[in-house]
């Protein structure tokens, strides 16, 4: 059994007065220290957290931002092709139109050389008619009479052979 002694009793005393200095001097600061340890653990914990929910709607901003881009970007693209489909049409409008024109102008220089092509034919056909009604015909006509007679037969000319064409 255990004997009871002074040794025992002394080591007993001793060890109760090492705890309470140990709880006085290095129980308390340690506590302390584990403590603080563990604050500042949660403390980095709910700013890691607070960071990731952070980060979270950060990235739901820029997904809604970047949607928004790609959405103004399909619109700017739109609107682009939209102007040169109106540019293209203004275009090919303006070139039908200078056609046309073209196409008048040219209908018009086709008319002012037929007129002046059939006036010239009735100026050689009147000089040739002079001449030869003047050798076959011996009486002698007044010029107004020949030109007349001459315009008559132009006249005349015209309807059969020009289809009563206007010049």
């Amino acid at each position: 059994m255990i004997e009871l002694n002074a040794t025992l009793i002394a080591q007993i005393l001793n060890f109760l007065i090492l705890v309470v200095i140990l709880r006085l001097v290095a129980y308390k600061p340690v506590a302390r220290l584990l403590e603080q340890r563990s604050q500042k653990i949660q403390g980095d914990l709910d700013k890691a957290e607070a960071d990731r929910k952070e980060a979270e709607a950060t990235l739901v901003q820029y997904r809604q931002k970047l949607s928004d881009a790609n959405i103004k970007a399909q619109e700017i693209v739109d609107k682009a092709e939209k102007v040169a489909r109106d540019e293209h049409d203004a275009s090919i409008e303006a070139t039908k139109k200078e056609i046309e024109l073209m196409k008048k102008n040219a209908e018009e220089d086709i008319k002012r050389d037929r007129e002046r092509a059939v006036s010239q034919l009735r100026t050689e056909v009147v000089s040739l008619s002079l001449a030869a009604a003047g050798k076959l015909i011996s009486k002698n006509i007044d010029n107004k009479e020949n030109e007349r007679l001459i315009n008559d037969f132009i006249n005349q000319l015209d309807k059969e052979k020009l289809g009563d064409l206007s010049c």
